[in-house]
Order: C-alpha cells, then structure tokens, then sequence
C-alpha cells in the first residue's frame, strides 16, 4: 500500500498527464479540421517567391487580407505574406524563428515544393528525404508554439494537361510527401497541385488541344502566378481557411436562378446582394491566348475595384445546347446597387472593355438581387 501522500501525488500526476494528452489530441484534431476564421487571428502564408509575389498588390496573399477583411470587418483578422524568392524547405526551417514565431501567428499556411523540386534540374534541389524530414520538423517547430498549421502540396511547373510536363513525376511523387506528412501529423491540408490539375484539364478540354504553350492558364512563365491563378489560389485558401464565400475564379457549374428579381431599384439591405452575370459568346479568331487575356483580366478587376464583393467565372456545361454560343460566364457580386454603379464607369472597367472589345461576338448581362449571401 503507498502512504497517501505518495498515492495522492501519483493520482495528481497521472490525472495532470490525461489532461495533458486531451489537450494535445484536441489540438492535434484542430489543426486538420477547418473552421472559420476566428476573431483577433493572425494568419501567416510561409513560401518562395511565389507567396512573395503574393503579398503584392493583386496577389494571393493580398486578395485573401482583402476578402477576410470584407467578409469578417469585425473580426480584426491579420493576414501576413512571409515568402522570400528562391526558398526551399531547408529555409524555411532556418528562418522560422526570425520571420514567423517572433511574429506570433495562430495558423502558418506552409506553401513550398516548387524550388525543391525546380532546383533538380542544376542539382541544387531537395532530396526527399530532407524534404519530408523538414516539413515534420517545421510542423513539430510550429505546433509546440501552439501554432496551427495548413500543408499545401506544390502547384506546376508546366501547364500542359498534366502527365506531359517534365517535372510531373518528380512534382507528383513531392505532393504525395506532403499529403503523407498532412495526414501522419494531422495537420491541414491545401492540395493545390490537384485544384490546379483539374483546373488545366478543364481549360484544355475548353480548347480541345490547341493551347499549346506551358504557361498563361494559371502562370506567367509556368510556376509564377498570373492575375487568374492569384485570385484561384486566393479563392482554395479562403476554402482552407474556412472563409464564409470564396471569391474568385471558381468554376460555375450552373447559373443561379434568376428568379424572384425586382425591377424597380433596390438599396442594399441585411441578408440581400446584388449580382451581375455576363455572358460571352468569343468570335471564332480569337484564340485560347485571346480568351485567357480577357479571363485574367476579368477575374484582376476585384483587385482594382473595391466595390466588387465577389467574383466567379465558369465555361457552359450544359447537355441542353441552349447557350446560344455563350461560352464563359462571369458572375460578380455587390453590396449595392451604388456599388455596381461605381463599377460600370471605372477606369479599370473601361479599361477591361477595351481589351474584351475586338474578341466579343455576342455578350448578354443580367443583374438580380439575391437573399443568398
């Protein structure tokens, strides 16, 4: 028998070690499930030259502090860009400390992969070991701090039907390092490499094989973001984070019904938003290049006019063949109908009308209000 002191201690210890293990299980879960963004938080996106680029004006990182911002006003949610060019995950490991827990985030966004592969072409890339290693430590590192984390898997290299890029194989097998890691660890997990697979399927079944260069659909110059792949980014990392409505180049299955609209003019009121809808039907000489200018362009107006509250754009999928020729459709959302008015004469609008001008055959526009947030 132990003298009660003793037994009183040890009952003291092991209930102090249960307590203990909830708490890590609980915080452990909380980091794989999404939640919605939380009053006071602060959010670190942690990458190469890509989030750099990001925290830029019409950047990933910039669009998701606009949005959280617009969408959460009272939440005083702080969104900040921690992406230095170059970087691979060993870095990312060497400057934690210095660029990231110094700063006291409550959730790291970790978005790496590219250089580590990228880089194997001169023999200066990471070996997967050290990569998988790094993003455990990384994690381990942050979720000491109480920190929770979100994985993203590497995006492209190459914006061909995937498969027939170079670095596919080698891209691929890095994704499924940083899925395994997401799901061992229980952390967050981003799968950005298949957002934009189906992404790029969708947009070369759209021109039905002629696109034929490797960038322009999401990038610049095969990796680095383009105005569209900025805000299809920015809309998966809205998703991650739990946001409200993503606003974005999400693809529109369908349009939504119009129906129950007023003609006469309405102010804006709690619960109600006023959308726009535009259909495009392109000429026949405008190329898959033309077509994706006005897309990019369209879809970087968010950035430029702040009376955009949402936008989302999608190719006609219908098996009724009633489209008329109108392929593309682009639905913008606003708080009011001031705000549409400020829209239509914009600079940045005329400027847009004046790319989209010359590649336009037919355009039809429907604005109606929704009770549909």
């Amino acid at each position: 028998m132990l003298p009660p002191t003793l037994a009183g201690f040890l009952s003291l210890s092991l209930m102090t070690m249960a307590l203990g293990c909830a708490l890590v299980s609980t915080g452990v879960a909380d980091d794989a499930k999404i939640r919605p963004p939380q009053k006071g938080e602060k959010i670190l996106f942690l990458g190469d030259s890509i989030t750099a680029a990001g925290d830029s004006a019409g950047g990933y990182v910039s669009l998701v502090r606009s949005d959280l911002s617009d969408q959460y006003p009272d939440l005083n949610i702080q969104v900040i860009g921690a992406g230095v060019g170059g970087n691979k995950v060993p870095d990312l490991e060497a400057r934690l400390d210095r660029d990231v827990l110094s700063r006291k985030p409550n959730t790291v966004v970790i978005y790496i992969g590219i250089n580590d592969v990228w880089h194997s072409l001169q023999n200066q890339g990471t070996p997967k070991e050290v990569f998988e290693k790094g993003l455990r430590n990384l994690v381990t590192r942050l979720r000491a701090a109480g920190v929770r984390t979100i994985l993203c898997t590497p995006t492209v290299i190459g914006e061909r039907p995937l498969g027939s890029n170079p670095l596919d194989e080698l891209l691929e097998s890095y994704s499924d390092i940083t899925r395994t890691v997401a799901a061992d660890m229980k952390t967050g997990l981003l799968d950005l490499r298949k957002a934009c697979g189906a992404h790029l399927t969708d947009h070369h079944a759209l021109t039905k094989g002629t696109f034929t260069d490797d960038k322009g659909v999401l990038t610049s110059d095969s990796c680095h973001l383009n105005a569209l792949g900025n805000r299809f980014v920015a809309d998966r990392m809205l998703e991650a984070l739990g946001a409200r409505q993503p606003v974005g180049a999400g693809k529109v299955a369908s349009l939504p019904t119009v129906s129950a609209s007023s003609s006469s003019p309405q102010p804006a009121s709690a619960g109600k938003v006023l959308r726009h809808v535009v259909l495009l039907k392109f000429k026949d000489s405008s190329s898959p290049a033309d077509i994706e200018k006005v897309v990019a362009a369209f879809a970087g107006l968010p950035a430029k006019i702040s009376g955009i509250k949402g936008f989302e754009w999608g190719t006609d999928i219908s098996p009724e063949g009633k489209s008329d020729g109108l392929t593309h459709c682009f639905l913008l959302t606003f708080a009011s109908e001031a705000d549409r008015d400020a829209y239509l004469p914009h600079p940045a609008h005329k400027e847009f009308g004046a790319l989209v001008g010359p590649q336009i055959e037919k355009v039809c526009v429907v604005d109606y209000w929704s009770t549909t947030p």
